[in-house]
């Protein structure tokens, strides 16, 4: 099969031919048909974040089911599924009290010693694969716990979202945040999650939505997926605007681009008592903290890490929204392009000007 591999950071990714092994009791193997270009992957192209080379991205996919090791109970044969980065043990402390995004995977990967799930075709040699998915490849070979069958009614282009930039920033609306009808609440960042979170917020109710990103065409997409205000984030007076217009700041502030700045900017903005939520993957040597003040005013800081779904539930669940006409895929996904593409993908990721590509399989 062809996939797109990263041999090393800062270079472009190439089609290679590899193969991927048959399913373990375990594993499921899915014909990949969509998977979206997501800014995490961006993080391990661009070498901010280490991971072993070489590698196979991509995370946000949606597929069809080939095939199920002997134990497997969740999906079968010929099923539509959506993949999701956050395996689940089920069994930890974690998955147990209900915070399954933040479960560390337990035997979910195959372990040191077996056999790679993924190897290059004209010499086996093994490729490491990323996030415990890998869907820029026209086949993947996960753990079944991450995966979740969907409505078969469900578009697949638009389904490839739903696996992380949606869940993401729904998740950090109805969950981490928990948004109630009338909260201000502002979104720093439209790309893929800021506008998938301006979508779920306003399903939440949210009284308020204030859309802030420095490029004009996000803006007036966020407009169209329901924010009431937008402002440029890059603004020098922004947070003071935002602050003024609010009468007093906002009850929520949802990052998610993961810049030292529109963090900073989450935390100005809050009103009393308000809660800043950080989506977006900051340098990993980067600190957001509270001032003094900050902390007597009642003002919270959170980290919402893949927006703390429980994934089997909520993508099912934003599937019947699609459905239902409440959320809006088509107006986050910019583009549709084929996996030979990919590195114009990430082209377009580093200039920030354009929403969700998402590559399609034929």
């Amino acid at each position: 099969m062809k996939a797109a591999v990263l041999w090393k950071a800062q270079t472009p990714l190439t089609i290679e031919d590899v193969r991927v092994d048959n399913p373990q009791a375990h594993e499921v193997l899915i014909r990949t048909a969509a998977c979206g270009v997501c800014r995490s992957d961006l993080h391990f192209v661009d070498g901010t974040y280490p991971h072993p080379m070489p590698c196979i991205p991509g995370h946000e996919a949606a597929g069809i089911v080939e095939a199920v090791g002997s134990e497997v109970r969740t999906v079968a044969i010929g099923d539509a599924v959506v993949t999701c980065l956050s395996a689940y043990c089920g069994q930890c402390e974690f998955c147990v009290t209900g915070r399954m995004s933040l479960c560390l995977g337990g035997d979910t990967r195959r372990k040191k010693g077996m056999r790679s799930r993924i190897v290059r075709e004209t010499d086996d040699l093994p490729i490491n694969q990323m996030l415990n998915l890998s869907a820029y490849a026209e086949m993947m070979l996960v753990h079944e716990h991450a995966c979740v069958r969907i409505d078969p009614e469900m578009p697949l282009d638009r389904a490839a979202i739903l696996g992380c930039a949606v869940v993401t920033g729904a998740g950090a609306v109805f969950h981490a945040a928990d948004i109630t009808p009338g909260d201000v609440v502002a979104i720093i960042g439209c790309g893929g999650v800021g506008l998938a979170a301006v979508n779920a917020a306003r399903i939440a109710g949210a009284g308020r939505i204030i859309a802030c990103d420095p490029v004009a065409e996000k803006r007036e997409l966020a407009l169209k997926l329901g924010a009431t205000d937008a402002v440029d984030a890059g603004a020098e007076d922004a947070a003071n605007l935002i602050v003024e217009m609010t009468k007093g700041g906002v009850d929520h502030a949802i990052e998610a681009v993961g810049r030292p700045a529109s963090g900073r900017l989450a935390v100005d903005i809050l009103k009393r008592g308000g809660t800043a939520t950080i989506l977006g993957m900051m340098p990993l040597t980067e600190r957001i903290g509270l001032g003094a003040m900050d902390l007597m005013s009642g003002k919270k800081l959170q980290g919402a890490l893949m927006g703390a779904n429980r994934f089997p539930v909520d993508i099912p669940r934003l599937v019947e929204f699609y459905l239902r006409g409440r959320l809006d895929l088509d107006t986050i996904i910019a583009e549709r392009i084929p996996l030979d593409r990919i590195n114009h993908a990430f082209a377009t990721l580093r200039r920030g000007d354009s929403a969700r590509s998402v590559i399609v399989f034929a």
